[in-house]
């Protein structure tokens, strides 16, 4: 009974962040998932990986894979496999950086080809929303190259938490909104970026959102 037995989390999605190196991929996932700021955070060799359960509105809970990909070319061979099983996808910039911005299409084109067997959710994140004073695409600019691309977009900032909680919360809204549609479906025997969760005990599940970290003129469009 649902009153008696409470899963952990109802379901399991997997998201990846995607982008150029140095965009601020890192400490937005750190921020997410830590609730903390890294002054000074090391380029990512390969990927790394993170998890955090969070609570949508209507109560429902899903514990989130999150995979963090070097943006370096040197480590692409290796981050592609892991975009297969996506059904989230973030693709990032640095608002002081026009050059990360104007790679927003192949981001998107990559991410495209390499996702498999799913139509995932797309996020696009202008990164350091902070540092304004530095800023080389605006925020109009950011908001106009998602119209295009047809997806979400917001500005964030590691070092204040804006709109971290919203960025995240804004990709498993809308993949559940997908799952409850039938537009996703849910296939425990194959993992392909959805899985149902696992029965607990309400006593031992309390809190609304809970962090888990696990150690470890515009060119865009």
């Amino acid at each position: 009974m649902r009153d008696i037995m409470d899963p952990i989390f109802d379901y399991q999605f997997r998201l990846i962040l995607i982008g150029d190196t140095t965009v601020g991929k890192s400490t937005l996932l750190r921020y997410f998932t830590d609730g903390k700021f890294l002054e000074v955070s090391d380029p990512t060799v390969g990927v790394d990986f993170f998890a955090r359960l969070v609570q949508l509105q209507d109560g429902t809970k899903i514990k989130l894979q999150l995979w963090d990909t070097a943006g370096q070319e040197r480590f692409r061979s290796i981050t592609k496999s892991y975009y297969r099983n996506s059904v989230g996808a973030i693709i990032a910039y640095d608002i002081t950086s026009r050059a990360s911005f104007e790679k927003i299409p192949n981001w998107m084109a990559e991410a495209k080809k390499h996702i498999d067997p799913v139509d995932p959710i797309f996020l696009l994140v202008g990164c350091k929303g902070d540092l304004t004073n530095m800023r080389q695409v605006s925020t109009e600019e950011g908001a106009a190259c998602a119209k295009q691309l047809n997806i979400h977009f917001l500005e964030t900032s590691a070092r204040t938490g804006k709109n971290v909680e919203e960025a995240f919360q804004t990709v498993t809204q809308e993949i559940y909104n997908k799952v409850t549609s039938g537009d996703y479906k849910v296939d425990d025997e194959n993992w392909e970026g959805i899985k149902s969760g696992f029965g607990h005990r309400s006593s031992q599940h309390n809190s609304a959102i809970i962090p888990e970290a696990i150690p470890e003129k515009s060119k865009c469009c």
